[in-house]
């Protein structure tokens, strides 16, 4: 063997080495990676997109959904929050993977990988227990459109998930989570099922808001498909804001919730806690909801109203967290409209703008109502019921937030 031949030899076989200590490294072990490592020195992880858990109808087995959701805050290492907070049986979910949307169920080529979780490519969740994927590594872009594929062999009784989407999303019968065109993904659904937070890892200088409400906040009458809820165009704004730390946006609010009582979904009272001060890298609640406590005529109170809203922000307080409330928006002209009602919400507005106990305020009520009749939503923000802002109203919802209202330097306890 010649001199020149045996060195091409070596280098052939230094690089082979060389390959295999990169795909080493780049695909760690089952048991390295059942215990995620921290997050690198001078970042943390912020929840990115979130959807308020619920109860659903049954889900059934061998079953694929494809779920897609708009990001707000971009970073690394993403992981997903899949919640069997309402099932009454265990469910199992044989693979999961995230990708990018290209348009429709169809994905970016090359952008699906496979979600582990504790190392293994399964993970069953039992009844009233959720779970966080393990790190996936590489940077996901602020504003994507993520998109989650899940097969389920397990599923039996109620599901969770969040009923109200206001996106198209996607489900087939068997495995095809790890498929990245559209074909085999032939029945459209308007809810999102399981998933219900997505988080990155970016500085510790950026933190998050969570958005609690109900069906305003949901985005009923908004543009589906169009991200065009009030906090996805609060995430807008704080993206193209250079001066704010706050850049990611939770929207936990619930089509027909209410502060005080169960409902359409677990009071705001109960779900804090799981859906809002369980986000990784929340800096403020954002609190807007009262009008469904208002307008079912059940009895409550202005003070029965202030004692909720009291025990949000002390909860929250006690988390470290800001609280920014806003006021209940007119809804002269809906159905279930009277003097008695509109009297609650004008006296829970006047605690709200008064009473120095929330951190900040945004005045949705002066921001949406007509200068003619102060009772009734301006018609150029009506979605048609009366009581629903239309894309217009949302975006002028976004744009009254004092951004530097959003910040927050508390400390927890």
């Amino acid at each position: 063997m010649s001199a020149a031949r045996g060195r091409r030899r070596s280098a052939g076989a230094v690089c082979a080495l060389l390959l295999a200590v990169l795909v080493t490294l780049a695909t760690p072990s089952s048991a390295q990676a059942r215990t995620p490592p921290a997050p690198a020195k001078g970042t943390h992880s912020v929840v990115t997109w979130g959807a308020s858990a619920d109860r659903q109808g049954a889900g059934p087995a061998d079953r694929s959904y494809r779920l897609i959701v708009r990001t707000s805050v971009g970073g690394t290492n993403l992981r997903i929050r899949l919640s069997n907070a309402f099932g009454e049986h265990p469910v199992t979910f044989a693979s999961a993977y995230a990708g990018l949307q290209k348009q429709g169920a169809e994905l970016v080529r090359g952008s699906n990988r496979a979600l582990s979780f504790g190392g293994a490519a399964s993970v069953t969740v039992p009844a009233g227990q959720t779970v966080l994927s393990d790190p996936l590594p590489g940077r996901l872009a602020a504003r994507s459109s993520l998109v989650v594929s899940l097969y389920v062999t397990g599923a039996e009784g109620p599901t969770t998930g969040h009923g109200m989407a206001m996106q198209t999303n996607y489900a087939t019968a068997g495995d095809h989570a790890a498929e990245e065109g559209a074909a085999n993904w032939t029945d459209p659904m308007g809810s999102w099922y399981w998933l219900d937070a997505v988080a990155v890892e970016t500085s510790t200088a950026t933190g998050s808001v969570v958005a609690l409400g109900d069906s305003i906040t949901d985005g009923w009458a908004s543009s589906t498909d169009e991200n065009r809820r009030w906090p996805d165009y609060l995430a807008r704004r704080l993206q193209a804001a250079s001066s704010s730390t706050v850049k990611g946006v939770a929207n936990e609010g619930i089509s027909g919730n209410k502060v005080l009582a169960d409902g359409a979904g677990e009071s705001a009272l109960k779900r804090l806690g799981r859906d809002v001060l369980s986000q990784p890298g929340v800096r403020t609640v954002f609190l807007f909801e009262g009008i469904n406590d208002i307008k079912a005529h059940s009895g409550v109170t202005v003070d029965d109203m202030i004692a909720g809203y009291r025990e949000i922000a002390d909860r929250a307080h006690a988390a470290g967290k800001c609280v920014v409330g806003a006021t209940v928006m007119p809804f002269k002209g809906w159905y279930e409209y009277d003097a008695a009602a509109e009297a609650v919400r004008q006296g829970v507005n006047d605690w709200i703008r008064n009473s120095g106990e929330l951190d900040a305020v945004t005045d949705f009520d002066r921001i949406t109502r007509s200068p003619y009749d102060p009772e009734l939503l301006l018609p150029f923000f009506d979605g048609g019921d009366h009581l629903h802002p239309n894309d217009k109203g949302m975006q002028a919802m976004a744009d009254a937030v004092d951004l530097a209202s959003l910040e927050c330097d508390r400390a927890a306890g």
